[in-house]
């Protein structure tokens, strides 16, 4: 950045300020969106968890959607408990297929995951969804990316879903209004053979 003395940049500053203040004027007011996080970086779920807190926070009533990580207890399963009133958390998968191994029954499950996350996304009284590692269950073709789209253009008008999972289909990421891509820089497992601690995997 270059040298600017404290008149010139807040002079820069303002005009910052007045395209910012310009480009929320003529923004709408509300809008339900289509988030997709996906990539191979880790914190899809984590962000999208992220977002769940702030709906929580409001006071809106969230659903969450377990594809693939069933079989685990996550830990944040049981810090979210605590807004018991506003959350309803379905864990459908049975964990990653390369420990089920039984490729009918994973589209079983998956197809059972997307019957309840429908009821959710149907339902106006839920303002957020989560439907974690739904992405994986599209990218084995598991579900069908048009019954998934379906789906979605049947949420109210205001309200959010978050699909996550690395690999989501490019008709998604055209569907949706906001897609972050994770991306692996550096991991401690593949690099230094270090298991998954604890309060940041888990």
């Amino acid at each position: 950045m270059t040298n600017l003395n404290s008149e010139q940049y807040k002079q820069k500053m303002q005009r910052r300020k007045e395209i910012q203040d310009a480009r929320i004027a003529e923004a709408k007011s509300e809008k339900g969106l289509i988030i997709v996080n996906t990539g191979n970086g880790k914190g899809k779920t984590t962000a999208a968890l992220g977002m769940v807190i702030r709906s929580l926070g409001h006071g809106y009533k969230v659903a969450i959607i377990q594809f693939i990580k069933g079989a685990w207890q996550p830990a944040e399963k049981a810090v979210l408990s605590q807004w018991e009133n506003q959350i309803e958390f379905y864990a459908m998968g049975e964990g990653f297929t390369w420990e089920t191994q039984d490729k009918e029954r994973d589209i079983q499950k998956a197809e059972e995951a997307w019957l309840k996350a429908l009821e959710f996304i149907r339902n106006p009284d839920y303002k957020l969804i989560l439907l974690d590692e739904i992405n994986v269950a599209l990218k084995l073709g598991y579900l069908s990316i048009e019954n998934v789209l379906a789906g979605l253009a049947e949420k109210p008008e205001d309200s959010h879903v978050i699909l996550t999972g690395r690999g989501a289909p490019k008709e998604l990421i055209e569907k949706a209004d906001l897609v972050t891509e994770m991306t692996l820089i550096k991991h401690p497992f593949k690099e230094q053979g270090i298991k998954g601690q604890a309060g940041i995997e888990y």
